[in-house]
């Protein structure tokens, strides 16, 4: 396993592997679902994701983009004006009413549901591309990724939107904390914590 810090050349590769990723997610798979199927039509709304983290030095990828974890330092801005603009623009040009209002309504509770305090690192998404699951790739990363955290004296924050992941979230260390419910399709999203060891 190959991991390094992510450049702008892997924004490519790493929306790619998001919007594949993400496609059959409980919480954002029914949001984002376009009525032509075009799954990688959906690379255009997490590339803004990848590069507004890009700033910070903490996008870390696997294998030339096999699988990706996107951190944010907290109190940073997850984009610029410029690149919540693009999400927006792929928003109203591409999702139907009711998935514009679900996810108006998902950012929200991510804002809301998201610690101010301690300063902390948090994961925005973690991924691995369809064609390389079940080789612990994204779980090897953020083993890595926690232990430098550890050492700088930072814990970590996340919302899982997938409730097949959570045991995996809490081999690592991350203990639930809360939850909402995803607009569409009623899916739960938990807030997760991992405290710093010892």
């Amino acid at each position: 396993m190959q991991l390094r810090l992510a450049v702008d050349a892997d924004v490519p590769a790493i929306s790619e592997t998001l919007s594949l990723a993400f496609a059959d997610d409980p919480a954002w798979g029914p949001i984002l679902r376009l009525a032509d199927g075009d799954a990688t039509a959906l690379e255009r709304f997490w590339a803004p994701f990848v590069r507004g983290a890009l700033r910070y030095e903490t996008v870390w990828v696997v294998d030339d983009g096999a699988a990706v974890a996107v951190w944010l330092p907290s109190g940073g801005d997850e984009m610029t004006r410029e690149q919540l603009a693009d999400v927006q623009a792929f928003v109203d040009e591409r999702l139907d009413d009711e998935q514009r209002r679900a996810f108006a309504e998902i950012w929200e509770a991510f804002e809301h549901h998201h610690p101010a305090e301690p300063p902390h690192m948090y994961l925005s998404l973690l991924a691995t591309h369809p064609s390389r699951r079940g080789e612990g790739l994204a779980q090897q990363m953020l083993a890595e990724n926690l232990r430098a955290f550890a050492a700088q004296g930072l814990p970590a924050y996340l919302e899982s939107t997938n409730p097949a992941n959570n045991r995996r979230y809490e081999r690592a260390g991350f203990r639930e904390v809360g939850a909402f419910t995803a607009p569409i399709g009623g899916g739960r999203v938990a807030t997760m914590w991992c405290e710093l060891p010892g």
